[in-house]
């Protein structure tokens, strides 16, 4: 079955008690940290060891787990110093995934910067497997977003199976095939196999020309329903992770946003 989880940039303002007693009113069964990012609660490749061992026992002991460790790494960047800190990233990633007690770790492609397509997913495939030992040392899965340059379904997937390791798997954010024109039914065929995370966030475009904008969920133009209801067919019982980004500091507010969304994905997990 199909469980909620929220990422910290929905609260990067909210320290651990906050977040545990949002999870607790709304229902959701685990926290993806977002490092890389500012976050008050701490979560970051640097917090010292002690630090991860208290924060694994407290969620260890209130039934909550953290789901995922979500990182900005690139892995097809044209750039070679680029690709190398996102490496280096990815590496420190793996062990706080180890020591928090995730069993997951979202990478991105990133810009590929053009040109034939088989160039970039093999360019993408040998940073992977620069990092598979120490995934599979540490028993985490990566996770390849659909996002940014590789929002297709046939791009994740050449990678993928490029690799050919099962330390590489899929996180479909829902969100962003769709917004390729790509159905839900034709990113199940292609990459619902290798799913093992999802990325739950609604928007909408009030202007033609511009960008898609947030918008409450079951009320913008993403079909999460579909996703949802194909996936639990097929059997999938990961997680489902809110990923509505706020900026630290700024003027929001977590509390309606974690609500609503709780609200309306235990109706899609229970359709």
């Amino acid at each position: 079955m199909t469980k909620l989880a929220f990422m910290t940039s929905v609260c990067p303002d909210w320290d651990l008690d906050r977040i545990f007693d949002a999870m607790e009113r709304y229902g959701y069964d685990a926290l993806e940290p977002r490092i890389g990012w500012p976050n008050q609660a701490g979560f970051q490749p640097e917090m010292p060891a002690e630090q991860r061992k208290e924060i694994r026992a407290r969620f260890e002991k209130a039934g909550k787990s953290i789901c995922c460790i979500a990182t900005g790494c690139k892995f097809a960047v044209p750039d070679t110093d680029e690709r190398n800190q996102h490496v280096d990233d990815t590496l420190a990633a793996i062990d706080l995934a180890a020591d928090l007690g995730a069993p997951f770790v979202r990478t991105f492609g990133g810009a590929h910067g053009g040109g034939e397509m088989n160039a970039n997913v093999n360019r993408a495939a040998e940073t992977y497997r620069r990092v598979l030992d120490r995934a599979k040392e540490k028993n985490i899965v990566l996770l390849l977003e659909t996002h940014d340059s590789w929002c297709s379904s046939s791009l994740v997937r050449a990678v993928v199976e490029r690799v050919n390791s099962p330390n590489l798997r899929v996180l479909w954010d829902i969100m962003h095939p769709q917004r390729m024109f790509e159905r839900p039914e034709e990113t199940m065929q292609i990459l619902g196999g290798l799913t093992r995370h999802l990325h739950a966030h609604d928007g909408n475009f009030p202007d033609p020309e511009g960008p898609i904008t947030n918008t409450p969920l079951g009320e913008g133009a993403i079909d999460h329903a579909t996703p949802m209801s194909l996936l639990k067919k097929s059997g999938y019982d990961g997680f489902v992770s809110v990923e509505v980004i706020h900026k630290p500091g700024s003027d929001h507010d977590p509390e309606p946003v974690l609500r609503q969304y709780a609200e309306v994905l235990k109706k899609y997990v229970s359709a």
